[in-house]
């Protein structure tokens, strides 16, 4: 199958795509911002000096994240490297919080484990110029494809599952990719079954555990003490909410990749649950049912990332507010709460809607914070 469309770019492309980039005004103005000490003439030669990815993931891309950590968050952390082996791949799915930075950073961090960075699965809904697209692909990102007939989506769902396959079988790459399209605006993450069927589309047998099985799925599980983009995604729930067909603009992906990138995070946590292969033997154990065993396997990347989560003083906060309880109460400090509840008005302040519904934008936000502690409780 030819994956020319879709795939990330070959090592001895690299130089050329860098090439074409330095002559992209947009993207040279993006970099001198990100690198503001460096002159513009010795950037654009620091550019075509990568030979590959990989020199550009490490003395590029990987201190720009270092300084998102040092200046945007309290502190990023992986856990869990002991639940994988170092000389396998694997297919990892995590729960999405982030466009951009919850598959960056967690390839820092295995870079700072010495582990291989990981090709990571993109929305072309996201390349919003032609630029974007070159330089995600030269940054070991492969395309989804979205916005299709109902023909071409099964052209394409057979054409990435294969590419899935391709990848860690003969690349030998592992992959990151979401647990669903799109982010859970409410943080209410739940795996698509729709995900695991395009799966199953290029196995080589008829045995749908055993073609899950085959790319070796270990689910992530990603936290955040604060999401930047909180009070954008409460924007879009109302916009919704009072125009059933209103839909994000470029422009507004845009400004959501900004906000989630320079925004703080608090407190990150990445941790690593180890491959489910097993568990799905126990599925197949169960039923032999297709659609029954679909729904197991999703249930079972759902419990391995909801139970995994850091919980922070917020969710709790967050949870005994939306449900005017007091269950977390002896768990965080008056002051704690004050800063919350300060931190929500704050972002709030930020929405500029014409008929902004204070009450339902804060319930949208409390919303946000209290469902991985829900989820969480949900696994014990």
């Amino acid at each position: 199958m030819n994956f020319d469309e879709i795939r990330s770019y070959n090592p001895e492309e690299v130089p050329a795509v860098i090439q074409r980039l330095t002559e992209e005004k947009p993207f040279m103005k993006m970099v001198s911002t990100l690198f503001p000490l460096m002159p513009k003439k010795q950037l654009k030669q620091k550019l075509l000096s990568f030979k590959n990815t990989d020199d550009l993931q490490r003395e590029m891309i990987y201190p720009f994240l270092q300084y998102l950590e040092a200046n945007k968050s309290t502190g990023i952390r992986l856990t869990g490297i002991e639940n994988i082996d170092r000389e396998q791949r694997y297919l990892y799915i995590s729960n999405h919080r982030d466009i951009v930075l919850d598959s960056a950073l967690f390839c820092a961090k295995l870079l700072e484990n010495g582990i291989d960075t990981v090709e990571i699965a993109i929305g072309d809904n996201l390349l919003i110029y032609p630029w974007i697209e070159d330089l995600v692909r030269t940054n070991k990102s492969f395309i989804v494809q979205r916005g299709l007939t109902a023909r071409q989506v099964l052209e394409s769902s057979k054409r990435l599952s294969a590419y899935l396959r391709h990848t860690i079988h003969k690349k030998r790459n592992s992959i990151w990719i979401a647990q669903r399209e799109g982010r859970a605006k409410d943080s209410d993450d739940r795996t698509q079954r729709s995900l695991l069927k395009m799966f199953n589309l290029s196995g080589n047998s008829g045995n749908f555990i055993e073609n899950l099985k085959e790319l070796n799925i270990c689910p992530l599980s990603i936290s955040y003490e604060y999401d930047p983009c909180d009070f954008l995604k409460a924007k879009e729930f109302q916009q919704k909410r009072d125009n059933s067909d209103h839909k994000k603009s470029k422009q507004d992906d845009l400004i959501n990749m900004q906000t989630g990138v320079m925004g703080y995070k608090g407190n990150v946590v990445f941790h690593i649950c180890g491959s489910i292969n097993d568990q799905l033997d126990e599925i197949t154990e169960e039923t032999t049912n297709r659609n029954e065993q679909i729904e197991l396997a999703a249930k079972l990347i759902d419990f391995h990332i909801h139970s995994n989560y850091a919980i922070y003083p917020n969710n709790k906060i967050a949870y005994d507010e939306l449900h005017d309880g007091t269950k977390f109460a002896k768990e965080y400090s008056t002051e704690e709460k004050k800063l919350f509840d300060n931190y929500l008005d704050q972002q709030i302040r930020k929405i500029e809607l014409e008929n902004k519904d204070r009450d339902y934008l804060r319930l949208k936000m409390l919303e946000m914070y209290a469902n991985p502690l829900k989820n969480y409780l949900a696994t014990r």
